[in-house]
Order: C-alpha cells, then structure tokens, then sequence
C-alpha cells in the first residue's frame, strides 16, 4: 500500500514539474529568439566590415589624424582602431554574452532574466545604436587631437562640463565605467578606483590623469553615452551586479559618515548631440531599467541545466537592420 502511495506522489511531481516547463512561455521565446540575436550580431559584424557603421568609419580616419599629431601614442591608437572593426571590445562583449545565455543559462536567475538579456543584446547589436555607442571612443580620439578634431553627437568639453557642472577627470572619460575598456576595484581602504585594461591604462600615464575614484566619479562625472544612453543594452547582468557592489558599498560609506550618496545614475547628464532615435528611445527606458536590473542576476541559480530550451529553435522571421547616417558634426 505504501509503495502505491509513493508512486502515485512521485506521479504527480513529475507531472506538475512538466505541466510547470509547459507553462512557461518564456522558453518558446528563449528558443526563437537565441537565434535572431546571434544573426543580428552576425549582421552587424558585416556592416563593420563593409564600413557601413558610420562612427565606426570616423574612428578610422580619427585615428589616422591622431596618429600624424602623436605618433608616440601608436599602442593606444591602434587599440581604439579595432573599436571600428568586430575585434573591438564592445563587439567581442556582445559575443561573450549570447555565449553565456546559451552555455551558462544557470548563471540568470529566471527564464524571464534571459530572454530580456537577450533582448538587450539583439537591441545593442542594431547598427543605428551600435553606432551612436561608438561616440565615445570616438570623442576620445578627438579629445587626444586637443581640438583638431571636433566630437561628434555630443557637445564639446568646455561646454559639456559646465552645463553638467562636472569635473574634468582627463583624456578618456567618457569610457570610464564602461565594463568593455575597464573595471571598478576596492583598495586596502575600502575606497573603489577605475583600473583600465590593458592599453588603455597610457590613457592616465600619458595624460597626466589622476587615478579616478567612484565617489568623486560618481558625484560629478560629465556626459557619456554609455553611462547616460547605452548602460541598459551595453551592459551584462554580471557586470551590472558588480556595478550596484560599488555603488552600494559607497552608499554606505557615506552614509557611515552621516552623509547621503546619490546614484550616479539617478540623473542623466545633458552633452548629447545628434543621437538616433534609437537612443532616444533606449534613454526613455533607463528609468525603468534602473528600478529592475539589480533583481534580474543571480549567481543561485534556479536552473541546473541549460535543458528547458534546449530544443531545437524555432526561428523568427528576419528583421530588417538599418545603418546609421546623418549625424550632425558640432563643436
């Protein structure tokens, strides 16, 4: 009679947990859209290559100039070239990350957490937006020619930090906090510094700059696309964990104080100039993106395997890309 009993209850789990796959629309979304983002990434790749990313053809011709004013800055010429080409490294993040979706489902807290990421991958991957992204290693490339070259889809230095009453932190700003060209890190004090990547680092030897920190950073930091249009598609949800570390470990070091912290990203600072309405779209969603990321990581995962979609896809229609063009030049 027992052994009647445990059957029927293990009947009834195993069909409640297939009743509970079936119920999940999110896998069938999984499924068809896994391959739709990895196409649009391919799709972009080739518009790279074919020099149909318009700031991606400025960093060429930026980096041409640079390189007859500065010849001795060469190594970090050549490695903000590769931002126009797919062995940039805000293309190779957005491999990495479909990479993990597909290899690492268990690193996301739910089936809803992975298909939005996926999304924000397929939306990253849109040359229009991909694009505007490119702003910033641009304006770099600009600020190293000391005005021989105008930014573009943004306002000049001088005018962008008194508008946002920021702090000039150096040649290279605009790509600090961005996870493709560095990362935050904690010293023996408890206070977190920007650490560039590799070659990036000439950035603050050649420059003179000061090693920036995230509470200075934070309270008066100037325009950036990324941090102020493009940190809810160009960011994974690891790097996006780490980033809400920093800032609460700030938080509370103020608030240790009897100080108050405010985000960094509670208000977008104004610069912008030009942009797609892409990224005047992806802008209008930051807010709602701020009040929700920080709960879409897990590193507990509810998922064992990457089996509950694993089936074979079911592929969507193709949607059609559109290049970016027409951007206003302004000093």
């Amino acid at each position: 009679m027992q052994s009647i009993k445990r059957l029927i209850l293990l009947s009834i789990l195993s069909l409640t947990v297939v009743l509970s796959g079936c119920s999940d629309p999110y896998i069938a979304q999984i499924q068809g859209q896994t391959p739709v983002t990895e196409q649009r990434i391919a799709q972009l790749g080739d518009a790279l290559a074919n020099g149909q990313v318009r700031n991606a053809n400025l960093i060429n011709q930026y980096a041409a100039k640079v390189l007859e004013l500065k010849p001795d800055l060469q190594p970090l010429i050549a490695e903000f070239k590769k931002d126009a080409s797919i062995q940039g490294p805000m293309y190779l993040a957005l491999l990495d990350r479909v990479n993990t979706v597909k290899n690492q489902p268990q690193m996301f807290a739910d089936n809803k957490a992975i298909y939005q990421e996926l999304m924000n991958i397929y939306q990253a991957a849109d040359p229009v937006l991909y694009s505007d992204a490119l702003s910033d290693p641009l304006n770099v490339l600009a600020d190293m020619s000391d005005g021989a070259l105008p930014r573009i889809n943004s306002q000049n230095k001088a005018q962008s930090l008194i508008d946002n009453n920021a702090q000039d932190f150096g040649v290279g700003s605009q790509l600090v906090g961005n996870p493709s060209y560095g990362q935050w890190q904690t010293n023996s004090s408890g206070m977190s510094f920007w650490a560039w990547y590799g070659m990036y680092s000439m950035m603050g030897n050649m420059f003179g700059g000061n090693r920036i920190y995230y509470d200075s950073w934070g309270r008066n930091r100037g325009y950036s696309y990324y941090n102020d249009y493009g940190r809810s598609r160009y960011t994974s949800p690891s790097n996006l964990r780490k980033q809400n570390q920093v800032e609460t470990r700030t938080r509370k070091s103020f608030a240790s104080k009897g100080q108050k912290f405010t985000s960094t990203y509670n208000k977008n600072r104004s610069g912008s100039s030009g942009l797609s309405k892409q990224s005047q779209n992806a802008q209008k969603t930051a807010s709602k993106f701020r009040s929700n990321s920080s709960s879409k990581f897990s590193n507990k995962s509810k998922f064992a395997s990457k089996s509950k979609y694993s089936k074979k896809p079911r592929f969507r229609k193709k949607r059609k890309s559109f290049i970016s063009r027409g951007f206003r030049r302004r000093r």
